[in-house]
């Protein structure tokens, strides 16, 4: 019930606080942890673990992130923390006037490192989602290049007369000198490990132990040459694993696995017991001012560090990080052994104020992983903080993020965008045609696992029809499906199987394997470099374009005889609009023998304002009608207005025949129209 509410790590110091006291109750002298058995035993285990189980994906999206928080927040703490203490120093006293600048930022730089040991001990019991638990594990682990080259500079500069310009340039660029020497040392031990176990598949035993050996050879090597161990460990665990576990048995996977976590959960263990009992075994010198006044400025400088960090990379993060994410980052920023065991390692010739270091670190050690780990889990529920999904994901959920991944690398490719996913497509090529090839043992190199095993079973399922002779019962296209339920006859005893030839089983076994359902290809993936262009395109697309062209014209015929004529326009539209320009409608010189329209422009409203004057038809009086009078049609005229005596009503003019009137109905009457119904509106709806 205790270890629901604190840390295993708080239990464990209070473990050693116990023994500790214990010994030193008894009268003996209790041990101390050592720096060597620390930095050399204890601590590779740990990292080695974290780096060979490493989630990969996330690591590699959130790097930049990372960097930024490890790196860029590493400095602002060591920095910020070691003026400050100076200025506390040269203000606080007699006790603590001599301490210089260089000594305080020695100091900075040993407590700013958040520890990973004490990270994977909280967040590992908390289940803080993969993004905030990579952020801050990743900045405690890369971080360590940051802290190995503040540490040493320092310490050496605090043995020189006098610090030039040129030690400074120097020191900055030892820093890329560390980091990517430790990468590289990483690099080179993986991929000498993974080559390793192309050749261990006849001896199985010893190979979970090239693992082990590899790693901790490339951790050496990097210490040996003031590298970064840790950077050095991590990258030879992500380099080797997926070679490696490609080429071992799976029993070797299983050892691999379960011994690096008991291993890091030893050292673990011994790690926070050894801190207790060093706390009660060292010698300290409690001063309060500076111990506060370390607590109180760590706090501040980790805070105020993420606040503005982050506030900067939220710029260029797609997913951004929110206040209750800083406040976790900002508040899981946890200090552990390594802190301590850098702080052991001071010299007492250079640094006499040491004790007091080691006081001001085991209390700022205690003070986050007691206050700080033992508060972060109800401070997540409290917040609901997105917690981790325990289950794992679905064959589903996989394959749509590895298409997810392949549409967004075409579409960069595309848009000439060389984004990480450009990059992550480049890798993986390279990957494939190349690394692969040399690390990967067998058949696995050039396909996945699964359709390897696939071909091995089929193989296996011809030989055994081949074997039993039934192969003269299997039809000539045949499943795999129908090949599983088909049971291999029982041999009579009496029974012996005809000798084949070497050439005559190879050609048994290529007529199986072509008769048996082949496993469906990979396509190659789209490259626009790697187009080649097609020499029957252009034939393809001239014969589209006839094509095309053909049924717009077969498209238009069909308009052309389908559609009706143009409807013509009721009396009153034709009056209005006749009425509105009469001089658009001139006579024609030709039109002698079309029929008039005469036109009243004067009253467009009344009935006889249309009259027509002539309705002898076209080619009357024995002569046939000339193309261009064909062509012409009505003709209308306007008519002449009437003399002031006559009444244009009552007078009977040469449209009074019945013929014309019987012509004047069918053109001014629209035909009948349905009564409107009561209640209908007089404009209906629509118009």
């Amino acid at each position: 019930s205790v270890s629901s509410i604190v840390p295993e790590s708080c239990l464990l110091i209070v473990v050693g606080l116990l023994v500790g006291g214990l010994i030193k109750g008894v009268g003996e002298k209790p041990p101390i942890l050592k720096s060597d058995i620390f930095f050399l035993f204890l601590l590779p285990p740990i990292i080695l673990d974290a780096g060979y189980f490493l989630p990969l994906r996330p690591f590699t999206e959130n790097l930049g992130t990372i960097l930024i928080f490890a790196v860029v927040g590493t400095l602002w703490n060591a920095f910020f923390l070691g003026g400050l203490m100076y200025a506390v120093c040269q203000l606080g006293g007699p006790g603590l006037n001599h301490i210089g600048l260089l000594a305080n930022l020695l100091f900075g730089s040993i407590i700013s490192a958040v520890d990973p040991v004490a990270v994977l001990a909280v967040f590992e019991e908390i289940h803080i989602n993969e993004l905030l638990h990579i952020l801050v594990f990743g900045e405690s682990l890369l971080n360590d290049a940051v802290t190995v080259v503040l540490y040493h500079l320092f310490e050496e500069f605090a043995s020189f007369e006098q610090v030039t310009i040129l030690d400074i340039i120097l020191g900055f660029l030892s820093f890329f000198v560390v980091s990517l020497g430790g990468v590289l040392v990483g690099v080179i031990y993986g991929v000498i490990a993974a080559f390793t176990s192309r050749f261990t598949s006849h001896i199985r035993v010893i190979e979970p132990l090239f693992v082990f050996l590899y790693s901790y050879m490339a951790y050496l090597s990097a210490e040996l040459f003031h590298l970064s161990g840790i950077m050095a460990l991590i990258a030879a665990g992500v380099v080797m694993r997926p070679y490696v576990e490609a080429n071992i048995s799976h029993k070797s996977h299983t050892t691999i696995k379960y011994f690096l976590k008991m291993w890091s959960s030893v050292s673990e263990t011994l790690i926070f017991i050894f801190l207790g009992v060093s706390t009660v075994a060292g010698h300290h010198y409690w001063n309060w001012t500076f111990v506060i006044s370390t607590l109180f400025f760590c706090l501040i400088a980790r805070v105020l560090g993420v606040l503005v960090l982050t506030w900067f990379i939220n710029k260029f993060r797609i997913v951004k990080l929110t206040p209750k994410d800083q406040f976790i980052i900002a508040y899981g920023g946890l200090r552990g052994a390594i802190a301590f065991s850098l702080g052991y390692l001071l010299d007492y010739k250079h640094f006499g104020m040491r004790d007091m270091f080691l006081t001001a670190i085991i209390t700022v050690i205690f003070f986050t992983v007691f206050v700080q780990g033992m508060t972060i889990r109800p401070l997540v529920d409290l917040l609901a903080v997105k917690k981790k999904q325990e289950t794992k994901r679905s064959i589903n959920e996989e394959i749509h993020t590895q298409f997810l991944d392949h549409l967004l690398t075409g579409i960069e490719d595309i848009c000439g965008h060389y984004g990480h996913h450009h990059w992550k497509d480049k890798l993986n090529r390279f990957n494939k045609k190349y690394v692969k090839k040399c690390l990967i043992a067998g058949e696995r190199s050039k396909e996945p696992q699964l359709i390897a095993f696939y071909h091995k079973m089929e193989m296996k399922q011809a030989i055994e029809l081949v074997e039993s002779g039934g192969i003269g019962k299997i039809p000539s296209a045949v499943s795999t499906v129908s090949i599983q339920n088909i049971n291999p006859q029982t041999l009579p005893l009496e029974r012996v199987l005809p000798a084949l030839s070497k050439d005559k089983e190879e050609e048994i076994r290529k007529i199986l394997r072509t008769n048996l359902q082949k496993t469906r290809q990979r396509l190659r993936s789209y490259n626009r470099h790697t187009l080649v262009a097609d020499p029957y395109e252009e034939a393809w697309n001239q014969m589209l374009l006839r094509r095309q062209k053909a049924r717009q014209l077969e498209q238009k015929m069909n308009n052309y005889l389908t559609v009706p004529a143009h409807r013509v326009d009721s009396p009153t539209m034709s009056r209005a609009r006749i009425g509105s320009d009469p001089l658009a409608y001139e006579p024609k010189e030709d039109s002698e023998n079309l029929p008039i329209i005469t036109i009243d422009p004067a009253s467009p409203q009344s009935p006889e304002s249309v009259d027509l004057m002539s309705e002898e038809p076209k080619g009357c009086g024995g002569l046939p009608p000339s193309p261009e009078e064909d062509e012409e049609g009505l003709v209308m005229r306007v008519k002449e207005p009437s003399s002031p005596g006559t009444d244009d009503v009552f007078t009977p003019g040469t449209s009074d025949s019945p013929s014309s009137q019987r012509m004047l109905r069918c053109l001014s009457d629209p035909g009948p129209r349905p009564e409107p119904e009561e209640g209908e509106p007089f404009i209906p709806k629509g118009q």
